[in-house]
C-alpha cells in the first residue's frame, strides 16, 4: 500500500448544479442536486473533486470525462456498494492507479497506518509496471512477511486462490487483512520468475517507523538512524534520536530508507529539513505546469556527515527525501536504484465514510529530476544479493556504509600534505 497526502492544497467539496437532469413521468424537469439521493451525490462529488484537482486535464478530453460523469449516473445508484462501482467505473479510463476510491475499511486502515498500526500481514503494495499487476514495494519490518523473505519486486499473483488482476490494489490489500491469529495463503512470483505458494498468519505490526542505535566503528562511534515509513509523529520521533545520538557523541551518521515506501509527504519534508540548511528539498507541478520549489530552513538539527542507504522499497515521500540528500551535496546514497513513484495524491474524506485519493502534482528532485518510473540511482551500487533483514544481524549493506563514513572522516582527519614546490 501506497501510502498519500494532503500536502497541496485540499480541492474543496461541493455538489454542481446542472451535473445531470432528470426527467419525471410527467416529463418536467426538476433541479438536478435536489433529485440526486446520497448514493448518485457521492458519484458527483468525486467527479468534482477529480475535475478540480486532477494533475493532468488534458486527459478529460481525451477520455470524454463529462460524459463519463453522465453516464455514471445513468445507472441504477441507490446504495453505496452501487455509487462505488460507478466511481471505480468513471475513474478506470484515467489510467491512474494512485487515483483512486477508498471504501471506508480501506480508507480507515490507511489512515491507521498513517498513524503507526497495522493488522495483517506486513506487505506494503503497489501497481506493477504491467497492467493488473500487483507488487511488493517492501515487507514491513518485523512483520510475518519480513520474516518469511518476502522481498521487493515480488509479484503477488493470488490470495487464497483469488487472482489479484480482478481484485485489484485495494481489493488484495484487504484481502490480505484479517483477524490476528488467522492464515492467508499468497501466489507469490519472485523478481527472479520464480513462482511459490505461502502461507502466512496474520497479527498486528508494531511499525516503530523510527529506530536507532550507535554503531562502534574502530576508533569512531557512529549514530544508526532507520525510518520505515513517514507517518504522523516521525519528525518528532527523529528529531528525539538525532539528539539522543549527538548527546553520545556520534561523528557521523547512516541514514537508513531501505524499504520506506512513504507515507505523509509532510513528514518527510520536515525530516529533510532535519538535515538540510536553506537548499532546495523539492519542486512540484501541479495540473497548470506551475513550479512550486520547498525550501529548507536554514536552521538543521544534523549537520555532520552521514551516508544514506536506499533499495527498490525506497518510494515516494523517501525518494523525495533521498533525492534532496543526493542533489544538495548533503549526503552519499548507496545501495540499489529506488522505486520511482514521483506523484503526488490529496486524500479527501467523502460524504459517506469513503475516501478519495486524487493525483495533483508531479515532484521533481532539486536538480530537475523526474523520477516517475525511473526511481534514483544511487553513488554507489551495493553487491548483491541484497539484505533482507535492514538494520539486523549480517547486514552486509549497512556494514559497508558504515567502512564509507568510516573513510570519510579519516579524510577528514587526515588532510593530504601539501606537494612541496621545487625549485
Amino acid at each position: 500500500m501506497l501510502p498519500t497526502v494532503n500536502c497541496l492544497q485540499n480541492a474543496c467539496r461541493a455538489l454542481v448544479c446542472g451535473l445531470v437532469s432528470l426527467t419525471l413521468a410527467s416529463s418536467l424537469w426538476v433541479n438536478p442536486v435536489l433529485a440526486l439521493n446520497d448514493a448518485q451525490q457521492l458519484v458527483v462529488e468525486s467527479w468534482k473533486l477529480v475535475n478540480q484537482g486532477y494533475v493532468s486535464p488534458e486527459r478529460f478530453e481525451t477520455i470524454h470525462w463529462k460524459r463519463l460523469r453522465q453516464k455514471a449516473l445513468e445507472g441504477t445508484i441507490e446504495s453505496s456498494e452501487q455509487a462505488y462501482s460507478a466511481i471505480e467505473t468513471m475513474l478506470a479510463p484515467l489510467g491512474d492507479p494512485y487515483t483512486r476510491l477508498l471504501r471506508p475499511d480501506d480508507y480507515t486502515v490507511m489512515k491507521a497506518s498513517n498513524q503507526g498500526s497495522l493488522s495483517g500481514v506486513g506487505l506494503q503494495l503497489a501497481h506493477g509496471t504491467e497492467a493488473g499487476r500487483v507488487v511488493v514495494i517492501a515487507p514491513l519490518e518485523g512483520s510475518p512477511a519480513a520474516e518469511a523473505g518476502v522481498v521487493s519486486g515480488t509479484a503477488v499473483l493470488a490470495v487464497n486462490g483469488e487472482s489479484t488482476e480482478g481484485l485489484g490494489l485495494e481489493g488484495t490489500a484487504a484481502k490480505l487483512r484479517g483477524d490476528a491469529g488467522t492464515q492467508v495463503v499468497l501466489t507469490l512470483e519472485a523478481p527472479s520468475g520464480s513462482s511459490e505458494e505461502l502461507t502466512l498468519e496474520r497479527r498486528s505490526v508494531d511499525l516503530r517507523p523510527v529506530r536507532t542505535r550507535r554503531l562502534r566503528r574502530d576508533d569512531h562511534t557512529l549514530g544508526y538512524l532507520r525510518i520505515t515509513q513517514f507517518s504522523e509523529g516521525v519528525p518528532e520521533q527523529v528529531n528525539e534520536a538525532i539528539k539522543e545520538l549527538s548527546d553520545k557523541g556520534i561523528e557521523g551518521l547512516v541514514l537508513d530508507l531501505r524499504n520506506n515506501s512513504g507515507g505523509l509527504v509532510s513528514a518527510g519534508l520536515a525530516v529533510a529539513d532535519t538535515f538540510i540548511s536553506g537548499e532546495p528539498i523539492v519542486e512540484t507541478r501541479n495540473r497548470d505546469g506551475i513550479a512550486d520549489p520547498i525550501q529548507a530552513s536554514t536552521a538543521t538539527l544534523y549537520d555532520g556527515p552521514m551516508v544514506t542507504l536506499v533499495n527498490g522499497g525506497t518510494a515516494s515521500a523517501s525518494e523525495i527525501l533521498a533525492g534532496a540528500l543526493q542533489d544538495d551535496g548533503r549526503s552519499q546514497l548507496v545501495g540499489s536504484r529506488t522505486f520511482g513513484k514521483g506523484l503526488i495524491q490529496t486524500l479527501t474524506n467523502l460524504s459517506d465514510g469513503s475516501g478519495l485519493a486524487v493525483t495533483v502534482a508531479g515532484y521533481l528532485t532539486p536538480s530537475g529530476r523526474d523520477i516517475q518510473g525511473q526511481g534514483i540511482e544511487p553513488d554507489r551500487v551495493l553487491d548483491q544479493p541484497e539484505p533482507l533483514n535492514p538494520g539486523g544481524d549480517g547486514d552486509r549493506w549497512l556494514t559497508d556504509a558504515a567502512r564509507m563514513m568510516e573513510t570519510m572522516l579519516d579524510r577528514v582527519e587526515t588532510p593530504e600534505e601539501p606537494t612541496p614546490e621545487l625549485s
